[in-house]
């Protein structure tokens, strides 16, 4: 049982068909340089753990929302990461990252578990064993974010770091796309 939901943990990030996670989690490292891989890894956890909380009270039925709201508000997380993506490249080299931007990921992994709660309480059918699931898909999640965080830091270095691209360049260009991209995942819900 636990490799099933590891496995379905791991699909669920890296499902092209739901590239708005795929999105939000490039979104998230696109100001960020290689050396900073633990502010990243901090970050997806932080998302993940909000991820968890809401498939817990989904799979426990302590939670509904309506699934427009959330197929609306997840692409305005990725808008909110964006722009405040673009409001960091204009702050001064070595200032510290703000503590608040922390908490982000973690509000924001609330709305986009909310968005798979539905399938998830349907997998879980009848099930009254919750906890080695949850576990076991949200390891997947986290393992899947960790392969888009290393190709996209990958790409980053290869970019900035070997290319000449400047960094502020790569994040607002990263950070644009997801806006646009974003933006037409909310046209195409309303």
């Amino acid at each position: 049982m636990f490799n099933t939901y590891l496995e379905l943990g791991i699909n669920h990030i890296l499902d092209i068909e739901g590239y708005d996670h795929i999105l939000f989690i490039i979104a998230l490292c696109a100001v960020f340089g290689i050396k900073d891989w633990k502010k990243i890894l901090i970050l997806a956890t932080a998302f993940t753990i909000g991820h968890s909380i809401t498939l817990a009270m989904a799979a426990l039925d302590m939670v509904k929302f309506p699934a427009k709201v959330i197929e609306v508000l997840i692409p305005v997380t990725i808008i909110i990461t964006a722009i405040t993506n673009i409001l960091r490249s204009s702050r001064k080299e070595g200032e510290d990252f703000p503590k608040w931007n922390y908490y982000l990921p973690l509000f924001f992994g609330l709305i986009h578990g909310l968005g798979f709660s539905t399938f998830f309480r349907a997998l879980m059918g009848k099930s009254s064993e919750v906890i080695l699931p949850l576990f076991a898909f949200n390891v997947g999640v986290e393992l899947g974010q960790i392969v888009i965080i290393a190709i996209t830091m990958v790409l980053s270095f290869l970019l900035v770091n070997l290319a000449g691209l400047k960094r502020n360049y790569w994040n607002l260009a990263v950070s644009i796309l997801a806006i646009v991209v974003s933006c037409y995942l909310i046209y195409e819900k309303i």
